[in-house]
């Protein structure tokens, strides 16, 4: 079973459930897997609809901070809620200590030597662990162990 099979699967669960929260945000995930199936007009592959749940739990995380800075606890609330429930279709994220392992093998792979070749490292890396890690996490580490 595909990934968008499953969450439109899920969406029928949360129907029948009637639990509302879930069902309207399995919705909005639909809504943008359909709206990039559109704008690419073909149906999407899984490690596609991954880069549609990758974007939808960054956007999620944005507006956490935000609200977290403007204090609005009832909106943090519900963004975190959201958050998990999107979590459950991607893979399983990685450990710090695992990114570290590859960082470093991929620092060793292109010969960096300092902070100028980030950009190198960035593009070695993110293809491993797409999907699996946050990209500002996966930025902090870099610049750490380049450092």
């Amino acid at each position: 079973m595909s990934l968008s099979e499953q969450i439109t699967v899920d969406m029928k669960q949360a129907m029948r459930d009637k639990d509302k929260f879930k069902l309207s945000v399995i919705r909005m995930v639909l809504s943008a897997i359909k709206y990039a199936e559109i704008e690419k007009r073909t149906a999407l592959s899984d490690e596609q609809v991954l880069d549609v749940l990758t974007r939808e739990v960054k956007q999620r995380r944005d507006s956490l901070t935000e609200f977290e800075k403007a204090g609005r606890t009832d909106l943090v609330e519900t963004v975190q809620e959201e958050i998990k429930i999107l979590m459950e279709y991607l893979p399983q994220q990685l450990t710090e200590q695992e990114l570290k392992a590859i960082i470093n093998e991929a620092i060793t792979s292109v010969g960096a030597v300092g902070k100028a070749d980030m950009g190198k490292v960035m593009s070695a890396v993110m293809p491993k662990v797409k999907g699996r890690a946050d990209g500002k996490l996966i930025n902090q580490l870099v610049q750490e162990l380049l450092a």
